[in-house]
């Protein structure tokens, strides 16, 4: 079954320049307190390697910390979600709601008691649980933050910026044991924003072009369904934007609501990237009720956790992106990845997809300041991509004809893919991904056009001035493939749900054990590699499953 382990439970061989190293042979602060009294949680020692060690962080120093709730019958929770998409099941296509997932799996109200009156106690302000019971949420000082988790907490200098990251691992009370996953907020660590490939010229595709090319010919446009999108800092322009594409392309204004997710940040930085995720998602579903955007302040894990946490708690969306990554290290260690995966989980038994881009370094993990750089990193896959509860997108080379007309798809280089070495794969991946008969998980689940020479078209506004933009990378791929699913939902209804248990259960039923059988509905990518992965025939780590033939596709899935 598909579950996340801690750090305790898995050994970490992992080590990136640039990235972070586990404890062993870092040299951490003593924090005075006996050790008999505290517990460990999923939260690591971290130490950049690319950065230089300053001082202690100041004692006023403000936090936002997220404090992942530990959830109850996890294995039966990851059974239900197989259930929910195996027929014959009592549970098949029965999905929770929020109120239903709470009441079975979250954390008893009791035990969001004691965390929230720990957090109190500590001098911790605006101390808050989520309503689905999966996290707490605090404003803290960073004195205030080592007391109560027996932790000490550092400045770095990184690339021209300072910043902070906890020496030693995150601690609790004894009184806590069993409570708390991970406490995120103690570093400032996160994903970088993905460095978006331009073409050198306008060839690439608008968003309603991509329904000719991947054939969803005969499905409805995403009416009577919702769509989501994980952002950061300010919207404004990234919503005018979408108008402006929107009168120029001759669609429909799609409802847009905002949901910000802490305090509402200036920051722009990331305009182009949500321009990229809206205008895709909703130009290729561009009938959809409403486009939820959750929007982060920050992009470090601690922020990112909320926004996430939101999507699955409010239920209101049935699919969601994030064209996000990290190397798979730093979520392990920081306890990002445990709470993540819990709200990814509940999202998944409620019957939403979420989509995350593989990445854009090929067989390596995304490493600032050379993300976007094949084979830049070390050889890894990217979070949230890895998540057993997340459809991980890939990227391809599309060919098409001068009308648009599907020819054939290469795993672009630079296409994320491989094996996680710290994620579990979904039990609904065996016989199929190659990984999950090695217990791991296997990345990208499918790929869809990301080599800007195919890229997409975009209207994006700079100095004042909107024009079109051909972008690629998986972040156009990730949305583009949520924009299909969309389109599959709305002709079928809800009653598809989570999708990778459906399409690897489909797949593996038309090749019976026979990765050379060709799977109606897939495009099976069987040239090009990604550095250490090549494509092959079936299943491989470059493209996954392959792309979609929407129309043909959605007539299989039961």
């Amino acid at each position: 079954m598909a579950h996340r382990c801690s750090p305790s439970r898995r050994t970490v061989a992992l080590t990136a320049a640039g990235i972070l190293v586990a404890t062993g042979g870092i040299a951490l602060d003593p924090v005075a307190a006996s050790a008999a009294t505290w517990v460990p949680t999923s939260t690591t020692a971290l130490s950049p390697t690319d950065a230089v060690r300053l001082a202690a962080a100041p004692a006023t120093r403000s936090l936002r910390l997220t404090v992942g709730l530990a959830p109850r019958n996890r294995s039966a929770l990851d059974t239900l979600i197989a259930q929910q998409a195996t027929p014959g099941s009592a549970n098949y296509e029965k999905y929770l709601t929020p109120a239903q997932f709470t009441a079975r799996f979250a954390a008893t109200q009791a035990t969001a008691t004691r965390v929230t009156d720990y957090l109190t106690s500590q001098g911790m302000q605006h101390v808050t649980v989520a309503s689905n019971r999966l996290q707490v949420t605090a404003d803290a000082t960073v004195a205030q933050a080592q007391q109560a988790f027996h932790t000490s907490i550092a400045s770095f200098s990184r690339a021209g910026k300072r910043v902070i990251a906890n020496t030693s691992a995150a601690q609790v009370p004894a009184t806590l044991a069993g409570a708390v996953t991970g406490v995120l907020g103690l570093s400032d660590l996160g994903p970088a924003l993905p460095t978006l490939p331009s073409a050198p010229k306008l060839t690439g595709y608008y968003p309603k072009e991509y329904n000719t090319v991947y054939h969803s010919a005969g499905t409805k446009p995403g009416t009577g369904t919702t769509l989501a999108v994980i952002a950061q800092g300010d919207l404004t322009q990234t919503v005018k934007d979408l108008r402006y594409a929107e009168a120029k392309q001759g669609l429909p204004q799609v409802p847009v609501t905002l949901r910000y997710n802490g305090i509402k940040s200036a920051d722009t930085a990331g305009t182009i990237e949500w321009d990229l995720d809206t205008q895709t998602s909703t130009g290729i579903a561009p009938n959809a009720s409403r486009l939820y955007v959750y929007v982060a302040t920050t992009l470090t894990d601690s922020d990112l956790a909320r926004s996430i946490n939101d999507f699955a708690a409010r239920n209101e969306a049935r699919s969601g992106n994030a064209s996000l990554g990290e190397c798979d290290l730093l979520p392990y260690l920081d306890g990002s990845m445990v709470v993540d995966d819990m709200a990814f989980a509940e999202a998944a038994v409620q019957g939403q997809t979420f989509f995350a881009s593989s990445g854009d370094t090929g067989s390596s993990c995304p490493v600032a300041p050379t993300n976007g750089v094949p084979g830049s990193g070390p050889t890894d896959t990217s979070y949230p991509a890895s998540s057993p509860y997340v459809l991980g997108v890939g990227g391809t080379t599309l060919l098409a004809s001068d009308a648009n007309a599907y020819q054939s798809e290469i795993a672009w280089n630079a296409g994320g893919g491989g094996v996680s070495p710290v994620e579990y794969p979904g039990a609904w991946t065996n016989g199929v991904n190659l990984a999950g008969t090695a217990g791991l998980r296997g990345v990208p689940d499918v790929a869809f056009a990301a080599d800007p020479v195919s890229g997409g078209n975009i209207y994006a506004t700079d100095s004042g001035t909107t024009s079109v933009q051909t972008v690629g990378g998986t972040s156009l791929a990730s949305p583009l493939a949520m924009g299909l699913w969309t389109r599959m939902v709305a002709t079928r209804g809800a009653k598809l749900g989570f999708a990778p248990p459906k399409l690897y259960a489909y797949y593996s039923r038309v090749q019976a054990g026979n990765p050379v059988t060709a799977v109606p509905g897939f495009h099976d990518v069987v040239a090009g590699a990604n550095g250490v992965y090549t494509a092959l025939p079936g299943y491989d780590y470059t493209t996954g499953l392959g792309s979609f033939d929407v129309a043909v596709l959605t007539g299989k899935l039961g």
